[in-house]
This record gives structure tokens, C-alpha cells and sequence, in this order.
């Protein structure tokens, strides 16, 4: 396992950090097993683990606390906040109201007095930034709260966040969690410059683009039975359709993967390997979040924890994924409000 420093907090962490998203009724309903796959990846040299409080609604901190407990000290924990917890009103968003609530929620879940890393999960356009930076800087103050970070937001969102850090004379974000794989590569273009400028360490979700790097969905065979693809479409859940051989937006995504395939097979790696290195060879990333629902697919990314593309590797890459580019526009993790119809029309115009 390799470590780098998460920007410029002087914390090393594991280039690989253990995603807890699957882990509860999202994924794996088996706590156990979960546990055992939490120890198995600290025993492995992972020290970075990534949660939040949404997933499978505080289901998977209970799992994360349990698994850590004796072993709180060598875990860099990280959690976020932000999606809506429960029914009701007031309980989502980045309001100083519900971070000052939901921290003490997520402390409990985790069964520790702090994190260390707390994260605003997406951006709230209807909350004005400087008041969530200055609820997290009272958790900082308060000892709840090591540092701060956020997820999935656009540059100038960056940006801002620093310009009001400075003239409040607050502490800023420490590190951007933005989704980043051979399939999602919009970041290249702003997110990651900015993070470079600003010395934000940054933690990337879905390397796998949502499992579609590990090769196990193409044309001719079925995905699967255990798949994302087939649980979605069971659950007759909308985000099934992004898997469906049968709708044409998927086509370009079905060609990419044919010929990544390819150029892993000369590179002698695995797809789901070479996805991984991939991401992580770019300066500006800290650590690649892996999310395995089950000990098999945890094992296999950590046997590809230390593997290193040549340039003629990453060259070849390039050619099927230009840098900046997406190959599916809903896979950018996040839709602008500011892009809905409501937003670009005048009523009555």
C-alpha cells in the first residue's frame, strides 16, 4: 500500500481509501461480514475510510463504528453530511441547523467523540456558504471535527469557499471528494486545477464509474446476477436504465469498455486494476475511494493496490477518453439547478 499526504494537512493517508457505501441495506446487509472486510483492508495497510451518514440512513457509520472500535487511532475516518436523514423538514442541506444537529448523529452512529474528516456532501445553492463554514469551524473548534472537506462541487463553488474562508478569517476546505475514473473526466478541466492552486488533497469516488471498469457489462452477455445492473432493475429503480443494452445512451459506453479492455490485456492487468492505477496517477489525486460490497472484490482491488501504468498505457487511454471529457453526462455525480428549465426562463417571457 502506498500513502500520500492529504494536501497540506500533513495527515498521510492510504492512496487507497475503503468506501463504506455498500455497506448496510444499500449493499451488504450482512454486518458481520462488513466488519470482517474493515479489518481485512486496515490489516492490508488501508488507514483511510470514507463514509456518510446517508448511506443506508446511518446504517453504515453503525457498521464503520463497530468495526473500528479498539482501532479508532489508526483510522483516518472521514464522514459527510448533506442528503436528507428521515421524514420531515430541516433535515438535509448545509445549514448550520442541521450540521450542528447531524454531526452528534453521525458521533454516535461511529461510537467516537470526532471526526477527522467532515465533509459537506453536495453544494446547497439555498444556504449561503459563509454559514456553513462557520458551523464547521465551530465543530473544528469544539474538537468534533479534525477537518473539513467537501464533495462533487463545481470549481467556482471551490473558489468561493476560500475567498470567504480568507475575509472571515476561517478555515477554508482542506480537500475536494469529486467523481473521477476513465469514464468521468469533466474535473481535469477546473475541479482539480483548483484543488492544486488552493493545496486541497482530493479523494475521488466511483473510479469504476458505477462498476462499468470492471468489465463485467457488454453487448453480448448477461450482467451478473449479484450486479448493481440486476439489483436496480429489480428494485425497478430509474437508475437501472443507465445498464440496459437495449437504450442507445449506453452504446458509447459498451464501445469504451471493448477497447479498455484491450489495452489492459497488453498491459497485462486486469480492467478494474488498471482503472484504479489510472486515477491515481494523476498529480493532484490523494487516494481513490473503493467501495466493495463483498471480501471478493475488496481482495481483488487490494491486489492491484501497488500497480503503476507505463505512458504507453495512459497514451492508449487518452484515445478512448480524451482528457475533460465524459463519456455519459449523468454520471458527473451531480445535475445544476441552474441548468433546469425553471432557472434559464423568465415566467411569462
Amino acid at each position: 500500500m502506498r500513502y500520500r499526504t492529504l494536501g497540506r494537512t500533513g495527515v498521510e493517508v492510504s492512496t487507497f481509501c475503503l468506501g463504506a457505501m455498500m455497506f448496510g441495506d444499500w449493499g451488504n446487509p450482512d454486518h458481520d461480514e462488513c466488519v470482517r472486510m474493515v479489518h481485512e483492508a486496515l490489516d492490508a495497510g488501508i488507514n483511510f475510510i470514507d463514509t456518510a451518514d446517508v448511506y443506508s440512513q446511518g446504517e453504515s457509520e453503525e457498521v464503520v463504528g463497530r468495526a473500528i472500535a479498539g482501532r479508532r487511532d489508526e483510522v483516518v475516518l472521514a464522514t459527510k453530511v448533506h442528503g436528507q436523514m428521515g421524514e420531515g423538514r430541516n433535515r438535509s442541506g448545509n445549514s448550520r441547523r442541521w450540521i450542528m444537529t447531524e454531526i452528534d448523529n453521525s458521533l454516535r452512529r461511529l461510537g467516537t467523540d470526532h471526526v477527522d474528516l467532515y465533509q459537506i456532501h453536495r453544494p446547497d445553492p439555498s444556504t449561503d456558504i459563509t454559514e456553513t463554514l462557520e458551523a464547521l469551524n465551530d465543530l473544528i473548534e469544539a474538537g468534533k471535527v479534525r477537518y473539513i472537506g467537501c464533495s462533487t462541487f463545481p470549481a467556482f463553488y471551490i473558489v468561493e469557499s476560500h475567498w470567504v474562508a480568507e475575509r472571515r478569517n476561517l478555515t477554508g476546505f482542506h480537500c475536494e471528494q469529486p467523481p473521477y475514473s476513465i469514464f468521468v473526466r469533466h474535473v481535469e478541466r477546473d475541479v482539480l486545477p483548483v484543488c492544486a492552486r488552493y493545496g486541497m488533497g482530493v479523494i475521488v469516488w466511483s473510479p469504476l464509474a458505477g462498476g462499468w471498469l470492471t468489465g463485467k457489462y457488454n453487448r453480448t452477455g448477461r450482467p451478473p446476477q449479484d450486479s448493481r445492473a440486476v439489483r436496480y432493475k429489480e428494485a425497478n429503480r430509474p437508475v437501472a436504465a443507465r445498464y440496459d443494452v437495449a437504450n442507445p445512451a449506453n452504446a458509447p459506453k459498451f464501445d469504451a469498455v471493448e477497447r479498455l479492455k484491450d489495452i489492459a490485456d497488453k498491459a497485462g492487468l486486469s480492467l478494474t486494476h488498471m482503472a484504479h492505477a489510472w486515477t491515481l496517477t494523476h498529480p493532484s489525486v490523494t487516494s481513490a475511494i473503493i467501495g466493495p460490497r463483498t471480501p471478493e472484490q475488496l481482495r481483488d482491488a487490494l491486489a492491484g493496490a501497488d500497480v503503476i501504468l507505463d505512458d504507453d498505457t495512459l497514451d492508449a487511454i487518452d484515445e478512448v477518453v480524451a482528457p475533460g471529457e465524459v463519456v455519459a453526462a449523468e454520471d458527473r455525480g451531480w445535475t445544476e439547478p441552474w441548468l433546469q428549465p425553471a432557472a434559464r426562463r423568465i415566467p411569462g417571457s
